[in-house]
C-alpha cells in the first residue's frame, strides 16, 4: 500500500494546479457575447491541441520504439472512436445532453488519466528502487504547470454556456481529479500498466484531437479573434511543454 500513498502524494500537485486554473471562472466575466464564446472556445482548442501533441503523442512515440507508428495510429483512432461512442450513448440512452461543453470536460478528463498514471508510476518506481524522488517531483511540477491552462480550458467554456460559476469551477476541478485516480491505478497495477502507457497516451491524444477538430475549431474560426485565441492557447501550452519537458 505504500505505493498508493506515494502515487497520491505525487499527483496531488497536478490536481491542485487544475483547480487553480479552473478558478479563472471567478475572475472572468460570463456574458453570452459571441465574441467571448469564440475566444474561450479558441483558447480551449489551442490548449487541447498542443497538449495532445506535446504532452501525449511525442512522449508516447519516444517510448514506443520502432512500432510507434502503429501505436499512434491505433491509439489516436481508438481515442476518437471512444469519444464518438460515448457521445452517441449519452444522446440515445441518457437524459443529460452534454453538448460540446460536456465533450470538452470528457476529453480533458480522459487526457489527465494517463498523465496521472505516468506520475504515479514514476513515484512508485523511485520508492521501490530507492531512487531519487527529484525526477518524480520535476515531472509532477511540469504536468501541474501545464494543467493550469487546462483547468481554465474546462471551466471557462462551461461558464460561457450559461452554467453558474460554482458549477463551472466544479467541472474544471473534476477533470483534474482523474489524475490521482490514474496514479492509484498505476500503483496497483505497476507491472501490467507500464507496457501499455504509449497506447494510453495516444488514446488520450485522440480524444482531444477529435473534440478540438469537431467542436472547438469550427466555433472559434468564424472570426479572426477566435483564431487568434486558438493560437494563443496553443503557444502557451506548447511553451510550457517544451520548457518543462
Amino acid at each position: 500500500m505504500d505505493g498508493v500513498f506515494y502515487a497520491l502524494g505525487a499527483t496531488a500537485f497536478p490536481c491542485l494546479c487544475t483547480a487553480l486554473g479552473a478558478g479563472a471562472v471567478f475572475i472572468m466575466g460570463g456574458g453570452e457575447s459571441p465574441r467571448r464564446r469564440r475566444c474561450m472556445d479558441g483558447f480551449a482548442g489551442g490548449v487541447m491541441m498542443a497538449a495532445s501533441l506535446f504532452s501525449l503523442l511525442l512522449p508516447a512515440l519516444e517510448t514506443a520504439g520502432t512500432s510507434g507508428w502503429l501505436v499512434a495510429g491505433l491509439g489516436v483512432g481508438g481515442g476518437a472512436l471512444l469519444v464518438l461512442g460515448v457521445d452517441r450513448f449519452t444522446r440515445e440512452y441518457l437524459v443529460w445532453e452534454p453538448g460540446h461543453r460536456g465533450r470538452v470536460v470528457l476529453a480533458i478528463a480522459i487526457h489527465n488519466l494517463p498523465e496521472g498514471m505516468v506520475v504515479g508510476l514514476s513515484a512508485v518506481l523511485a520508492a521501490k528502487t530507492g531512487g531519487e524522488l527529484a525526477g518524480t517531483a520535476a515531472l509532477a511540477l511540469g504536468i501541474g504547470l501545464q494543467n493550469i491552462p487546462e483547468g481554465a480550458a474546462v471551466s471557462l467554456p462551461v461558464r460561457q454556456s450559461g452554467v453558474g460559476r460554482e458549477k463551472s469551477f466544479f467541472w474544471g476541478v473534476a477533470s483534474g481529479l482523474v489524475e490521482p485516480v490514474g496514479g492509484v491505478l498505476a500503483a496497483l497495477l505497476a507491472g501490467a500498466v507500464a507496457g501499455w502507457m504509449p497506447l494510453l497516451l495516444c488514446g488520450a491524444a485522440g480524444t482531444m484531437i477529435w473534440v478540438t477538430a469537431r467542436e472547438l475549431i469550427p466555433s472559434a474560426s468564424s472570426r479572426a479573434d477566435g483564431t487568434l485565441a486558438f493560437l494563443t492557447g496553443f503557444v502557451v501550452m506548447m511553451m510550457l511543454d517544451l520548457a518543462l519537458g
